[in-house]
């Protein structure tokens, strides 16, 4: 297959520095404020993001290990499939995850629900849009059955949040 790079757009600053006590997805971080650094070039781009509440952000995991194809997730005691976790040891190491927005200051934007380590590289800011992005119908596979082991997971919220990050 062909090589496709790219580059960062900005920096996700949080206050983790390490993956121990860092949140496991955004919809467990508690409110943790962090702060998007973008690309002083790209300042146009930011045109309107104000009128949103949360932001889908792409970022590059770029202190995983390797990729591993089976993995026992932090929700469950068995193995699975890669591709049917959320697990960061993936062949392409892309996180995905939806923050809220609270205020944009020339290129910093202030987020919360940050569930990354201090100075991610940023790939991708997208605006959450419910109508677009939540699925009432969606099944989640085996986190079914696991998803109250996450911290601040509730019975009525657990599915279709629009918190769920990646």
């Amino acid at each position: 297959m062909e090589l496709i790079t790219y580059h960062p757009i900005g920096r996700i600053r949080t206050p983790f520095t390490e993956v121990a006590g860092m949140p496991i997805q955004a919809s467990a971080a508690g409110g943790a404020a962090g702060r998007i650094e973008l690309d002083p070039a790209l300042i146009e781009g930011l045109a309107d993001i104000d009128g949103f509440s949360h932001l889908i952000l792409l970022y590059h995991l770029d202190r995983t290990g390797p990729p591993r194809l089976t993995v026992v997730p932090f929700l469950d005691d068995q193995e699975h499939g890669l591709f049917a976790t959320r697990a960061p040891t993936r062949p392409n190491p892309i996180g995905i995850s939806v923050v809220r927005l609270l205020s944009v200051e020339g290129t910093t934007l202030h987020i919360a629900d940050v569930d990354m380590l201090d100075d991610t590289p940023l790939l991708d800011i997208k605006p959450y849009v419910p109508a677009l992005d939540d699925r009432a119908a969606a099944r989640s596979g085996w986190y079914e059955r696991r998803i109250d082991r996450l911290p601040g997971a509730s019975a009525d919220a657990r599915f279709g949040s629009p918190e769920g990050g990646g």
